[in-house]
């Protein structure tokens, strides 16, 4: 529990009427005294007061709703009736999605990493070579390090500890985050790179022989759209002929491997652990679960979806959804998993028929 001294880190920037929150998110109440009502904040169901907004968005959450002491909840119409007294009903056709909206105008500062510093401009104790060409805005923390030739666009932050390698080009308002490096890549607008994020490396390429492993040189870029987000310590290695891409849109978590010449369309999703190796292409508005791996040079069609845990060796088509290990479409994987689940059953009722024999001859 937070004491009294501790600090709070995010804080809403002002509290919004019931009124503009619901032509923010499309929604309805049914007494119109409650429209200048002030919403002070956000909170789940367990620890929301009279002045927050939750949601509800299923029936397991009914005996949740039921005690809590939110002043509003956002909710589909099917639940109204589970509302207590005292709480406003918001109708919406999508809680989360309302709730989230809300949030993101509450709390407009939380979207995107700050400067651990907290000023502007470049700070002493930043290197950044006489070289580097930084457009007016650019914001560099302490012991940032920034090379020769390299390209910085207005709005953005260089946090504490990042290394912008040379002839890196960076757009406009985007986050390198603290203790990452960008080396050999070019990065487009709003690119948001999480602490430990290691951008450019060499991929991973030998070839055998009886002398050893000989290294392949990796001459390829990576590049990153726009509106791209990566977690941290998560690693893109660039390309050893062609580059490795990032499509616009793209969503990474944490502690994903993405290996050399890999090819990752927009609008992806990609859950931690999750690793890729070399030339694998991914269509449009892939989902991958955590830690799926995929092998080298298969393709997975625009909006596939892979369960988490599964491996892929094969081509998976557009717009299914595979799992498993090998994956394979996912009826088919429950089947496997069903008839294995049939079998051991048998074999424990075979060991027990068994035992009991053993026991009354």
């Amino acid at each position: 529990m937070q004491s009294a001294a501790d600090p709070i880190f995010h804080r809403p920037v002002r509290s919004f009427s019931l009124e503009e929150l619901c032509a923010l998110v499309g929604g309805q109440f049914s007494d119109p005294s409650h429209g200048a009502r002030q919403v002070m904040d956000v909170a789940s169901l367990e620890d929301a007061g009279p002045g927050d907004i939750s949601y509800m968005d299923g029936a397991r959450f009914v005996p949740a709703l039921a005690e809590t002491r939110a002043g509003f909840c956002l909710i589909g119409e099917r639940f109204l009736g589970s509302v207590p007294a005292g709480v406003v009903p918001v109708v919406v056709k999508r809680p989360h999605a309302a709730f989230v909206a809300i949030s993101r105008a509450l709390y407009p500062a939380s979207l995107r990493p700050a400067s651990v510093f907290g000023q502007s401009g470049v700070a002493a104790g930043a290197v950044v070579h006489p070289q580097a060409r930084l457009e007016d805005g650019v914001t560099v923390d302490p012991g940032a390090v920034i090379g020769p030739g390299a390209e910085i666009g207005a709005g953005s932050i260089v946090a504490a500890g990042a290394v912008i390698g040379p002839g890196v080009r960076i757009g406009r308002d985007c986050t390198i985050g603290v203790g990452a490096s960008v080396l050999h890549a070019l990065l487009g607008d709003r690119v948001v790179l999480h602490p430990g994020v290691r951008i450019g490396q060499d991929g991973f390429g030998y070839v055998g022989g009886a002398g050893g492993h000989a290294k392949v040189p990796q001459i390829g870029r990576v590049i990153v759209q726009n509106d791209v987000e990566i977690g941290a310590s998560t690693t893109v290695d660039r390309g050893g002929l062609r580059d490795t891409v990032i499509g616009e849109g793209t969503k990474i978590d944490n502690l994903v491997q993405i290996a050399h010449n890999v090819v990752i369309g927009r609008h992806c999703v990609i859950v931690s652990q999750t690793g890729i190796a070399g030339s694998a292409t991914l269509g449009d508005f892939v989902v991958l679960g955590g830690q799926v791996g995929v092998i080298g040079h298969v393709r997975i069609g625009d909006g596939a979806k892979i369960a988490a845990t599964s491996n892929v060796k094969d081509d998976v088509p557009p717009g299914v959804e595979w799992g498993g290990s090998p994956a394979q479409p996912m009826r088919d994987w429950f089947r496997e998993v069903m008839a294995i689940q049939r079998l051991a059953r048998a074999d424990r009722g075979a060991g027990r028929s068994a035992d009991e024999g053993r026991k009354n001859p």
